[in-house]
């Protein structure tokens, strides 16, 4: 008789999370996919979902389309980018680091979540999405800050090479876009922070808990630019 199989859900999460505090190995190392919801993505949502408006036009996402769906802003056109043939849900194959098959002035909206982390040449690409952007089209950007694993799914196929703080987000995106047309914010705590290394879902911990600011502890660093 497979005992296991007459321990309920709940129980065995909880058990396999205790086994891996007691080994001293993070709970997941897939940022809490395989657990539910990534903690890094509840503070990407809580960015976006401010910034609806700007989703809005021709809109530009990386690899799929989720956030352009959600957050989009009526009327919309969805676009997909991606560098590897073959996805089925790209609309186009491009690379916005070397900028090839990249069109010009193109989009109102990009949004580019979790990307320039696994891009060696930010400034390349930096440079192709405010090429990209139509005049007073809107970057939404977001990135892991000082506190996040490597991304082994990455590092295996292309690379994952950079973190940033809020002050370096900023003084990075000022080389390309006007300094007034920039906004920075950086999410995260030092709970948040312990959870998303020990790879713990947002269905493991306190949502309330997650939400508090500390700028010494950030997760996430995310930020709006718009092409002058």
């Amino acid at each position: 008789m497979n005992l296991r199989a007459l321990i309920p859900g709940p129980v065995k999460k909880r058990l396999r999370y205790m086994h891996a505090v007691f080994t001293g190995r993070p709970v997941s190392r897939l940022f809490g996919y395989d657990r539910g919801t990534p903690i890094d993505r509840l503070y990407i949502e809580h960015f976006l979902s401010g910034y609806c408006e700007d989703i809005t036009g021709d809109v530009c996402e990386i690899a799929e389309n989720t956030y352009t769906m959600k957050f989009a802003h009526s009327p919309f056109v969805s676009h997909v980018l991606h560098v590897v043939p073959g996805n089925p849900d790209a609309t186009f194959t491009g690379n916005l680091e070397t900028g090839e098959n990249i069109p010009e002035n193109a989009f109102d909206c990009m949004i580019i979540t979790q990307t320039l982390a696994f891009v060696f040449d930010i400034h390349g690409f930096l440079k192709n999405c405010r090429r990209a952007l139509k005049k007073g089209g809107v970057l939404l950007l977001t990135n892991p800050s000082v506190i996040c694993p490597v991304s082994r799914y990455d590092m295996d196929r292309w690379g994952d090479y950079w973190r940033f703080t809020d002050l370096s987000m900023r003084k990075l995106l000022e080389l390309y876009f006007p300094e007034e047309n920039i906004s920075v914010k950086s999410y995260g705590n030092y709970y948040g922070a312990c959870s998303f290394v020990a790879g713990k879902s947002v269905e493991d911990v306190s949502k309330k808990k997650l939400m508090l600011y500390d700028p010494d502890y950030p997760v996430n660093v995310c930020a709006r630019a718009v092409k002058g």
